[in-house]
C-alpha cells in the first residue's frame, strides 16, 4: 500500500482510451490534518470510461472528500494522510499536477463561489482555456456553447457577484464544461437550481456522456431525474462504500433507503404502501409517474373504496374524506405590505417590477420561481438589506425606508441562502451570543436565551464546537438558531435545506413547522417543490421580477403549463394527479395518503 507524503515528480495526463478504466481507487483511506477519525476508509472502486455513476450518502459520509481525491486537491492542497492508490486516466493522481489533471478531469465544487474568479460571466468561463493558450476564436466559441448548455446564453457581460445562487452554480458548471474534459466529477452541482434547470443540467450531462463517451461521477441527494440516466449508484456511510448497484434496485427498497438516509421517491412511497398490502410485487413498485398511474388504475376496480360501493369518487367525497387544512387567516393582522415595489441593481434591468403583496401575521408563505426571478431580492427588502428604488414596504408596522436593517432585525429574522455568509464566531455558543449583544441584551438574559435556543434546535451538544467543523446541515441550523435567539415575529429563510441530506431536511422542516405553529410568520424561499407542497399554506410564484401566481399549493401546482414557463416542475404527486384527471377531476393531491384515501377509510390525524 502506498502512502503519499509529498507530490514528488509530477506526471502529465493522457486521454482515456475506450474500454479502459477512467477512475480506479485501491484501498484508499484519508484523514484530514489534525483530525482523529478517517474520512475515507479502505475504498476500492472502478469506474469504466463512459459510465454515469451517482454517489449518495448522508452528510459527512465522505462524498466531497472522495471527489477532492480525484483531481489531486487531496493530497496536494489538503495534505493530511492519504493511503492507497488513486488513479485517473491511468495516472497516479498524487503525483500528477492538478493543472494537468484539469485537462482530463473537471471538478465542480459544492460551493460555486469557491471557483468563480472572473469579474464577468464571460471572463470567468474563459479563464481555463486562456490559461492553456487555446486560440482566441476557439475560446469565444467554447464560452458561448458552454453558457448555452447551462442556460446562461446572453449573460456574457453580467457581473458575476450579482448573479443569484442558482446562476452562480450554472456558471461554475460552464467553467468546467468549457475545458472539454473526458471525466466530470460534480459535487451537488444542482442544489441551488430551479427544477427545470436541474433537469436540464442532468440532460446535458447525459447527452455529453452519450455523444462524447464522457465519464461522470455525480454527488447528489435528489434522485427522480437520475434513476433512468445513471448506470450505477454508490452509497457512502461513515467513509465506506456500504451499497452499490442499479438505481432501480435501491429506490424500490424503502427500508434500505431509510437505513441509508436517502429520500424516497413519492411515487415509490405510494407503491410501497400497495406492496405492503400485498396488492403488487416488489418489481412493480413504481419509479415514475406513468407507472404509478397505471398501477392505481389497475387497483381501483378491485380495492377502491368507492368502486366497492358502485360509483366513482367525486371531488366533495374525496375532500370530505380527508382532514381539512387550517382556514386562511382572514382576521389576522398584516405582517408585510408591499406597494408598487421596483428595484434595480446598478448594472442590470429592474430586478423587481411593480410588486403589490400582502402577507398576514401567522402565514407560512413559500416564494418560488426560476433562478434570477427576484425571490431573494424581494426577501432582502423585508428586513431592509435592500431599499426600494420605487414604492414602499411596511413590515410589522415599520416602513423599511425609515429604519436601518439593524433595527428591523430585532423583529424580522433573515437566514441567508449560504449559512457561511453569517457565521463567523469561534463556537456555536458565541455565534448565538453575538446578535443578542448587538441588540443590547446583557448577561443573564443572553445566557437564558442561548440555553433555550440550543435546546429548541437540538444544538446543545455542539455548544462549544467550532461551527465550521460541522456539516452544512448543522451550519444551516446554527444560522437559524442565531436568528431565533432574537425571537423574531417574522422569519425569512432562504433555501433552508440546500445541500442537506434527508435527515437534515426533515430536522430543519420540523423546526420551521414548530416555529410556525407557535405563531411565527414564515417566508421560505425554496426550489424543493415537495417541501413547498407539504409545508407551505400559500405559494407565490415569481417570474422576471413580478408575481405570476399566488394561492394554495393545490391551486398553484395544478397550473402545470404556467409553472413550466417559470422553470418550475410541480411535485411528483401533483403531476401524478394530472395523469389521473379522469378519476380525480381537477383535484390536485400533494400527499400519498390522499391517494390511499381512494382505497380505504381510515382515521386521518393531522401532524
Amino acid at each position: 500500500m502506498e502512502t503519499v507524503e509529498a507530490v514528488g515528480t509530477l506526471e502529465t495526463v493522457e486521454t482515456v482510451k475506450p474500454g479502459k478504466n477512467a477512475i480506479e481507487l485501491n484501498n484508499v483511506s484519508y484523514c484530514y490534518p489534525n483530525a482523529q477519525e478517517l474520512s475515507l476508509k479502505n475504498i476500492s472502486l472502478t469506474v469504466k470510461k463512459g459510465k454515469f455513476i451517482v454517489l449518495m450518502g448522508s452528510t459527512g459520509a465522505g462524498k466531497t472528500t472522495l471527489s477532492l481525491c480525484l483531481n489531486g486537491l487531496i493530497p496536494q492542497l489538503l495534505e493530511g494522510k492519504l493511503t492507497g492508490q488513486v488513479s485517473v486516466a491511468g495516472k497516479n493522481v498524487g503525483k500528477t499536477a492538478v493543472q494537468s489533471m484539469s485537462k482530463v478531469l473537471g471538478l465542480v465544487l459544492q460551493d460555486p463561489e469557491t471557483q468563480i474568479i472572473g469579474r464577468t460571466v464571460e471572463e470567468d468561463t474563459a479563464f481555463g482555456p486562456r490559461n492553456f493558450l487555446v486560440p482566441f476564436d476557439e475560446i469565444n466559441l467554447r464560452v458561448d456553447q458552454s453558457l448555452e448548455k447551462v442556460r446562461l446564453k446572453g449573460y456574457n457581460q453580467r457581473i458575476s457577484e450579482e448573479l443569484s445562487g442558482g446562476e452562480k452554480q450554472r456558471l461554475a458548471i460552464a467553467g468546467v464544461l468549457v475545458m472539454e474534459p473526458e471525466i466530470l466529477v460534480l459535487d451537488e452541482p444542482t442544489s441551488e437550481l430551479d427544477p427545470i434547470g436541474r433537469s436540464e443540467i442532468y440532460q446535458t450531462l447525459d447527452d455529453l456522456r452519450r455523444k462524447r463517451d464522457l465519464t461522470i461521477l455525480l454527488v447528489e441527494h435528489s434522485s427522480e431525474e437520475l434513476i433512468h440516466k445513471a448506470d450505477e449508484v454508490l452509497v457512502l456511510k461513515q467513509g465506506e462504500v456500504v451499497w452499490k448497484g442499479l438505481p432501480t434496485e435501491l429506490f424500490r427498497n424503502l427500508p434500505l433507503l431509510s437505513q441509508l438516509g436517502i429520500k424516497p421517491l413519492p411515487v415509490s412511497q405510494l407503491g410501497w404502501d400497495f406492496y405492503e398490502k400485498g396488492w403488487i410485487t416488489f418489481a412493480e413498485i413504481p419509479l415514475d409517474i406513468p407507472s404509478a398511474a397505471n398501477i392505481i388504475r389497475a387497483l381501483l376496480p378491485k380495492y377502491g373504496h368507492w368502486h366497492k360501493h358502485g360509483h366513482v369518487p367525486v371531488q366533495e367525497e374525496i375532500k370530505n374524506h380527508l382532514f381539512k387544512q387550517e382556514p386562511y387567516l382572514l382576521e389576522a393582522e398584516i405582517a408585510v405590505q408591499v406597494s408598487d415595489l421596483f428595484y434595480q441593481y446598478n448594472s442590470s434591468q429592474p430586478a423587481l417590477r411593480g410588486i403589490n403583496l400582502t402577507i398576514k401575521t401567522g402565514e407560512f408563505v413559500a416564494l418560488i420561481g426560476q433562478n434570477g426571478a427576484g425571490k431573494t431580492t424581494l426577501a432582502k427588502h423585508f428586513n431592509g438589506l435592500l431599499k426600494p428604488t420605487r414604492g414602499e414596504i411596511i413590515v410589522e408596522g415599520m416602513n423599511t425606508l425609515q429604519y436601518d436593517s439593524s433595527d428591523l432585525s430585532k423583529t424580522i429574522g433573515y437566514v441567508f441562502q449560504n449559512p457561511d455568509h453569517q457565521i463567523f464566531s469561534a463556537t456555536v455558543e458565541k455565534e448565538l451570543e453575538f446578535g443578542l449583544k448587538n441588540a443590547g441584551y446583557k448577561g443573564q438574559e443572553i445566557k437564558q436565551r442561548v440555553d433555550e435556543v440550543l435546546q429548541y434546535t437540538g444544538l446543545e451538544r455542539y455548544r462549544s464546537v467550532h461551527p465550521f467543523s460541522l456539516g452544512k446541515g448543522e451550519r444551516q441550523m446554527i444560522a437559524v438558531a442565531s436568528i431565533l435567539a432574537l425571537k423574531p415575529k417574522l422569519l425569512i429563510i432562504d433555501e433552508p435545506t440546500t445541500g442537506s441530506d434527508w435527515a437534515g431536511v426533515q430536522s430543519m422542516m420540523a423546526l420551521i413547522c414548530k416555529l410556525h405553529a407557535a405563531g411565527t410568520t414564515i417566508i421560505m424561499i425554496s426550489h424543493d417543490m415537495d417541501l413547498v407542497a407539504q409545508h407551505a399554506k400559500r405559494v407565490i410564484v415569481m417570474k422576471e421580477g413580478g408575481v405570476m401566481l399566488d394561492g394554495t399549493p393545490e391551486d398553484v401546482f395544478s397550473e402545470e403549463q404556467l409553472l413550466l414557463d417559470s422553470a418550475i416542475i410541480p411535485p411528483q404527486l401533483c403531476r401524478l394527479s394530472a395523469h389521473l384527471k379522469d378519476i380525480l377531476g381537477h383535484r390536485t393531491f400533494i400527499e400519498s395518503r390522499e391517494f390511499m384515501a381512494l382505497f380505504e377509510r381510515q382515521e386521518q390525524k393531522e401532524c
